[in-house]
């Protein structure tokens, strides 16, 4: 199924049309269905075959059956003439085909961009070229799965300040900010679940260990999609610790779905702070006078 949806992806983005993973799944389970009480063999999405009939310029299904239909007149009638016929006439039909799949310039901008995605693309390329494409397609997967929860685990976390003359909170490493020693501003810039729940956790202490001032900590979760149940064991941990130190906890910019969630569990009830529909809200709520003269001076400064 993996070898087929990427061709079809592959082969519908030249053309600029839509592939339907529920319906290409559908469709091979139903053949592999129908071929295993008819005695056929296993069905999928050959790629070079496929490529071949993409590059003769087939639009519609009905080219396969005119294959189908040629190739059993081929077999019945010009048996005898190809019998002869080297088989590297027919890899190099093949070859040709395949080579306008071929990008070699993505291996370069690809390396520009990440150098991990970059390595799991090579490993895929050298292990297709050796095993084949199924192997190749195991690991190219693999590696993506893999290097998705290592990014993930490890998730952008920033500490925002507001910018004058704005009610905009932005990273203090990259922008002039106003800040207080009192407030500790987190912006999370990933859902929170199970491999990213105890760095998170780690991150707060370690900022909190480092400000002896500290009052607030306000959680800003602008990207946070979906927080699973190993994430709010965690947010209920990190709030009876800064409970425990005289600390309290805010939540802003909470999405409705994520706040749905939260709602029906007893963090919401536990939670030593408030959730604020804006940060700008948040700080206000704590320290009015400092965000207003935020608010009140000129940008730049």
């Amino acid at each position: 199924y993996v070898e087929s949806i990427s061709v079809a992806l592959t082969l519908a983005a030249k053309r600029r049309q839509r592939v339907d993973p529920d319906q290409e799944l559908i469709a091979l389970g139903a053949s592999n269905i129908g071929a295993a009480i008819s005695g056929g063999f296993p069905v999928t999405g050959g790629l070079s075959r496929s490529v071949v009939n993409f590059e003769a310029g087939a639009e519609t299904p009905a080219a396969g059956a005119f294959t189908a239909i040629g190739i059993a007149l081929v077999t019945l009638f010009l048996t005898p003439l190809l019998f002869f016929l080297p088989k590297a006439t027919l890899a190099a039909t093949i070859v040709v085909a395949v080579m306008s799949l071929v990008d070699f310039s993505a291996l370069k901008s690809t390396f520009r961009y990440s150098k991990g995605v970059f390595a799991a693309m090579v490993a895929t390329i050298a292990v297709t070229l050796v095993a084949g494409v199924e192997p190749g397609l195991v690991v190219g997967v693999g590696l993506s799965i893999f290097l998705h929860l290592y990014a993930t685990s490890r998730p952008h976390v920033a500490v925002v300040g507001q910018i004058p003359g704005t009610a905009t909170f932005r990273n203090e490493k990259r922008h002039a900010v106003v800040t207080d020693p009192e407030i500790l501003s987190l912006r999370v810039d990933e859902s929170l679940y199970f491999p990213n729940a105890r760095f998170l956790e780690d991150r707060i202490n370690e900022a909190v260990a480092a400000r002896p001032d500290l009052r607030h900590v306000i959680l800003e979760c602008p990207a946070v999609n979906t927080i699973d149940a190993s994430a709010l064991e965690s947010l209920e941990a990190i709030n009876q610790r800064l409970e425990d130190g005289g600390i309290t906890l805010h939540l802003s910019e909470v999405k409705g779905p994520v706040m749905d969630r939260l709602k029906r569990s007893n963090f919401l009830e536990e939670l030593t702070g408030q959730v604020h529909l804006r940060h700008y809200d948040a700080v206000a709520s704590i320290k009015p006078e400092l965000a207003g003269r935020a608010l009140a001076e000129p940008r730049g400064t």
